[in-house]
């Protein structure tokens, strides 16, 4: 092969090649700065987007964790790949090793993880139908994540699906994640566990208790208060004569799982039903958070038997039914 070396003499010639070469050179330094790939052979790993993030501040922390060497490099690669959709918040398996159009499509895509928000004081029932939301589950697997995965024993039917804010793999089996909730519950339960051994309680009792307060306190500034109301009365062996517990029986007659109850619902023939029956139900009521499982431990010493809230959510107690039947008459009529 023999090179033609007379067209190199043509000045003209001549500097379209090293202008060639020059733009070549130009655009590979800046591919290799700012598009390429930070780190050779790095692992994959979560990167996860809080949902208060918005597209700043995740391009921001693609950056100063390295994934990224340029925010403007990842805006040109994200916007020509997205076509106008943006980054949803979540958990991505990405790599340093990915160059930023790699990146940029992963995180045009839907994310693996999803965020979850499990409030206090749902039954697992309304946990379920959030699982479904954000998990994509069929109805088929809801119902079985209620009478099945979460059914495995008579300790864990209810109370100890914890909750809190959760990065959940959308293909995570439905089992898993009960399994996964308990944990956390197990987690944040156990420096509680040994109070209520000191006391002589048994740690199925206090989720009782706690799961009743969670749904009867209208903060946490009266839940002591409700927490020692419910201990003197269970220690006169009164019925505890609590809503809430009256709306667990009910379940979801059309209005909601919580309600408010009616004179008939009283009368709803339910061990569940604190008005027909003493103690305390045969299972918690909800699934309560810390503020509830300390205010079950730790109940303000109040020698009150009742309580009401006024329209406005202040709690006041009274220590026989006499007293009770004033405070009626005085904050709700």
């Amino acid at each position: 092969m023999s090179i033609n070396f007379d067209f190199l003499k043509n000045k003209k010639n001549l500097f379209i090649v090293i202008a060639a070469v020059s733009a070549f050179l130009i655009l590979f330094l800046i591919y290799w700065f700012f598009f390429s790939a930070p780190q050779r052979g790095a692992k994959e790993e979560t990167f996860s987007i809080p949902s208060s993030y918005n597209y700043s501040q995740v391009v921001g922390q693609l950056r100063s964790l390295g994934f990224i060497r340029s925010r403007t490099a990842f805006d040109f690669a994200f916007r020509g790949i997205s076509r106008g959709n943006k980054i949803y918040s979540g958990g991505y398996l990405i790599s340093k090793s990915m160059n930023v159009f790699e990146i940029a499509r992963i995180l045009s895509r839907p994310p693996y993880l999803r965020w979850v928000v499990i409030p206090e004081g749902l039954r697992k029932e309304e946990i379920a139908s959030i699982l479904q939301k954000n998990l994509g589950w069929s109805d088929a697997q809801k119902k079985e994540w209620i009478n099945v995965d979460t059914n495995q024993s008579s300790d864990y039917f209810e109370g100890v699906y914890f909750p809190d804010t959760y990065l959940m793999p959308i293909s995570e089996s439905p089992l898993n994640i009960a399994q996964r909730l308990i944990s956390k519950f197990d987690q944040e339960f156990a420096p509680y566990v040994q109070d209520a051994t000191k006391q002589n309680i048994k740690w199925t009792t206090v989720l009782k208790v706690a799961s009743i307060i969670q749904r009867e306190a209208a903060g946490e500034g009266d839940a002591k208060l409700i927490s020692g109301i419910i201990w003197n009365r269970l220690s006169k062996g009164m019925k505890l004569d609590m809503d809430s517990t009256v709306q667990y029986a009910r379940g979801n007659a059309g209005d909601g799982w919580w309600a408010p109850i009616t004179a008939s619902d009283k009368q709803i023939d339910s061990p569940y039903n604190t008005y027909k029956y003493s103690g305390l139900p045969p299972h918690p009521i909800d699934n309560p958070g810390i503020m509830a499982i300390d205010a079950a431990l730790n109940p303000q010493k109040t020698d009150c038997l009742y309580y009401l809230h006024d329209h406005s959510g202040q709690i006041h107690c009274a220590v026989d039914y006499q007293q009770h039947l004033k405070n009626v008459q005085t904050y709700l009529r």
